[in-house]
C-alpha cells in the first residue's frame, strides 16, 4: 500500500515529473521533455512515437518475437487461432499496406464495422501504423447509427465483414453496410470486406472490394513518427441530443497512461495472459483487448462468443484454465449471468484456475451481492473499478500493481495516482464524508484522457462549464469514511422524492442483497404527490412468488435506506433490456414506468424484453 500512496502523492505534488518518468516505458521517435502543456491542452506536445511501434514492433526488437500476442477463441464457430508478436508484425504491416494502396493517408479517418476476429485488430493497430484515424463501430449496429458515425467522421475508407457473430445468431453485415452508405450523406470512396466462411456476403456487383485479395497483393508498411498530439482514433459514444459524440484519442499520453496502467493497477508483467471479456466496438477493447495490453507484452485472449450460451456458463473458465490467464476483467452482468446459469458451480473446473491472480469488474456498478458471490467461487480478488468512454482507462481502482489490496463490496475502489476525484455539491462545494453529491475531475486530466470531441469543441467545453477548473462526469457517488468511493450512477439517476434527493443505485444495491433477486433496475417514474418515485424492475433467480419477492423487496429497501425511499412498485421480470455491451436500458424503463411511447433504441441487445415488460404492465392494468 506504500507504493500506492507515493504514486498517489507524486502524481498530484508534480504531475510533469510524474508523467515524464512514466513516460520513459515507451519508445519514441525523439522523447518528450514537456509533460502538460496548457497551451496546446496536452500531454508531451513535443514528443513523437507510433502507436503500433509500440504495441507490436518494439517487442520483435527485444527479442519476444515468438511470445504469443493474440489467443483468438471463437466457440460459435469452433476456432482457436494463436498469433506471435512475429506474426502479428507481418499481418499488421500487409494490412496497412492494403489500406495505404486505397489512398489513405495520415489524418484520414478509417471507419471499421467488424466482428470480434483478429482482422479488425489487425486493422486497428494498421491505421495506428501509417496514422490515419481508426473508428471502431460496434459490428451489427443499426444502419441509421452507422450512417451518423460515415458523416461526421467522413472515412476514407470502410472496413467491414460478411458478417458477426451474437451467441449462436449469425448477423449478415452485407445489408447493414449497404443500408448505411445509402443513409449517409458523405460518400464512403472505398469498401474492403473479409469473407468469412460461415456466412460469404455478394460482392459480385462491386459494392465492396474483397479484403483478401488485396490484402495478397499489399506491400508490407512501415510505422511513420507521429506527434504526441495527433489523433490515433475516433471512438462514438452515445450523445443526449441523439448525435453520438467522437472521443478523440492521442498517441502520447494514451500509449504512455495505458502502459503504465498495465504494471501498476492490474499488475502484470510481459508475457503473463490477460483477458478482457469485452468487444472491440468499446472503450474497453480500445484499451484493455488491443492497446494496454500489447504496449505491455503481455498475451491477450480476443474472444467472440457471450457468458452463457456458447456453449456453456462454464465457457469463461475453461479459457481461463485453457491459456493460463493471471487477470481477468468483465462486466458485472455477465457474472450474474453466469450465476443464474450456474448458481452452485457445476462448471467451474477442479483445478480451481492456478493462474488466476485477480477478476476485475467494470462497464456498471457491481453489486456487493454479485461481488461476494463470485469471490466465494473463485477464492480471489473481485475488484470493481471504473472509467468511462471519456477517461479512456480507469479513475477509481484498487492498484495491485502499486501494492494496494484493499476492496469494499460495492465501491470502486481509490483514486487512481493521477487522477484527483472529488464530490462536489451544485454549488462546486465539496460534500461531507457519505453524502452523495457529484463526481468530478480537478484539471488537467491525466495523460490518456480524452482533449477533444471530434469537430465538436462546443460539445468538448459543456463538461468543464459546471464546476470551473474540474471535468463534469456526469455520474454521482460518495466518498465514505474509509476513504473507498461509491459510484451510484449517472446523475440523472438522483431523483427527487418529495424533497428528498435519493440514489436510485443505492436502492439497486439494496434490492441485489434479497433473496431471490437474480438483477435488477430502479428508475425515477413521474408523480402528481412527490414529483417522482421510485421504480424497480426485477429479475427472479429460482421461482419465488412474485407477492412474497416483492414484499420481501420492499421490506429490505425500508430497512437499509429507510421509509424515505418510498419504493412500492416492484415489476418481476424475466430480462432487463440491455445494450450490446451489456448496460441496462433505463431511459427505456423510465418511459414505460411513465406511460410513454417507447422507441426501439438501436444499441438493444433483447428487444423482445421490452415487449414482455410492456405485455406484462397492460395486463396487470386491465
Amino acid at each position: 500500500m506504500r507504493d500506492y500512496e507515493k504514486s498517489v502523492t507524486e502524481s498530484i505534488v508534480d504531475p510533469d515529473r510524474f508523467w515524464l518518468e512514466a513516460s520513459t516505458e515507451i519508445d519514441w521517435v525523439a522523447a518528450p521533455e514537456i509533460g502538460w502543456d496548457e497551451d496546446s491542452n496536452s500531454w508531451f506536445p513535443d514528443g513523437q512515437l507510433n502507436s503500433c511501434y509500440n504495441a507490436v514492433d518494439r517487442h520483435v526488437d527485444s527479442g519476444r518475437a515468438d511470445q504469443q500476442a493474440i489467443i483468438y477463441e471463437s466457440p460459435v464457430t469452433g476456432q482457436r487461432q494463436i498469433f506471435t508478436y512475429r506474426e502479428l508484425q507481418t499481418q499488421v504491416a500487409k494490412t496497412a499496406g492494403m489500406i495505404a494502396a486505397q489512398g489513405v493517408q495520415k489524418g484520414d479517418r478509417v471507419i471499421i464495422y467488424m466482428p470480434m476476429i483478429p482482422q479488425t485488430v489487425f486493422a486497428m493497430l494498421a491505421c495506428a501504423r501509417i496514422g490515419a484515424v481508426h473508428s471502431v463501430v460496434f459490428g451489427g449496429f443499426a444502419p441509421p447509427e452507422l450512417a451518423k458515425r460515415i458523416d461526421d467522421a467522413e472515412p476514407k475508407l470502410l472496413l467491414t465483414a460478411s458478417c458477426g457473430i451474437e451467441g449462436k445468431k449469425i448477423i449478415p453485415y452485407q445489408p447493414l453496410v449497404i443500408e448505411s452508405l445509402s443513409l449517409a450523406e458523405h460518400h464512403v470512396p472505398a469498401v474492403l470486406l473479409f469473407q468469412r466462411e460461415t456466412l460469404p456476403a455478394d460482392i459480385a456487383d462491386g459494392w465492396a472490394q474483397d479484403w483478401s485479395e488485396q490484402l495478397i497483393k499489399a506491400v508490407p508498411a512501415d510505422c511513420i513518427p507521429l506527434m504526441s498530439a495527433d489523433a490515433l482514433y475516433i471512438l462514438y459514444t452515445s450523445g443526449t441530443t441523439g448525435t453520438p459524440k467522437g472521443v478523440v484519442r492521442d498517441n502520447g499520453g494514451h500509449a504512455v497512461a495505458l502502459n503504465w496502467s498495465m504494471r501498476h493497477i492490474y499488475g502484470l508483467k510481459p508475457g503473463e495472459c490477460f483477458w478482457a471479456a469485452s468487444d472491440v466496438g468499446w472503450v474497453v477493447g480500445h484499451s484493455y483487448i488491443v492497446y494496454a495490453p500489447l504496449f505491455a507484452g503481455v498475451t491477450v485472449v480476443l474472444y467472440e462468443g457471450k457468458p452463457v450460451g456458447t456453449p456453456d456458463a462454464g465457457e469463461f473458465w475453461r479459457i481461463i484454465e485453457r491459456h493460463q490467464v493471471s487477470v481477468f476483467f468483465t462486466a458485472p452482468t455477465a457474472i450474474r449471468a453466469i450465476r443464474k446459469e450456474d448458481e452452485n458451480g457445476e462448471l467451474y473446473p477442479t483445478s480451481d484456475l492456478p493462474s488466476l491472480r485477480a477478476i476485475f469488474l467494470a462497464g456498471e456498478r457491481a453489486d456487493p451481492d454479485t461481488v461476494k458471490w463470485l469471490e466465494n467461487r473463485v477464492g480471489r480478488p473481485v475488484i470493481d473499478h471504473w472509467w468511462q468512454t471519456e477517461l479512456g482507462w480507469p479513475a477509481m481502482a484498487t492498484s495491485l500493481g502499486l501494492g494496494d489490496e484493499r476492496r469494499k463490496a460495492g465501491s470502486a475502489g481509490f483514486p487512481v495516482p493521477g487522477y484527483r476525484v472529488h464530490v462536489l455539491d451544485d454549488n462546486a462545494e465539496a460534500v461531507t464524508s457519505g453524502k452523495v453529491g457529484n463526481i468530478a475531475i480537478k484539471c488537467p486530466l491525466p495523460p490518456g484522457c480524452y482533449q477533444s470531441l471530434w469537430g465538436n469543441p462546443e460539445g468538448y467545453q459543456k463538461a468543464f462549464v459546471s464546476y470551473p477548473g474540474y471535468y463534469e462526469t456526469g455520474d454521482a457517488g460518495f466518498c465514505d469514511a474509509d476513504g473507498f468511493m461509491h459510484v451510484m450512477g449517472r446523475t440523472d439517476d438522483i431523483i427527487n422524492v418529495a424533497g428528498h434527493r435519493l440514489s436510485t443505485g443505492q436502492m439497486e444495491g439494496a434490492l441485489a442483497g434479497v433473496e431471490g433477486v437474480s438483477e435488477c433496475a430502479v428508475i425515477g417514474a413521474d408523480d402528481p404527490l412527490k414529483g417522482m418515485i421510485p421504480v424497480a424492475f426485477v429479475v427472479a433467480c429460482g421461482r419465488p412468488s412474485e407477492k412474497d419477492l416483492t414484499e420481501s423487496c420492499i421490506a429490505h429497501v425500508r430497512s437499509e435506506i429507510g421509509a424515505v425511499a418510498s419504493l412500492r412498485t416492484i415489476h418481476i421480470v424475466a430480462a432487463l433490456p440491455k445494450t450490446r455491451s451489456g448496460k441496462i436500458l433505463r431511459s427505456s424503463l423510465r418511459a414505460i414506468a411513465n406511460g410513454h411511447g417507447v422507441k426501439m433504441p438501436n444499441t438493444i441487445e433483447n428487444p423482445e424484453s421490452i415487449e414482455v415488460i410492456l405485455s406484462k404492465l397492460e395486463n396487470a392494468n386491465r
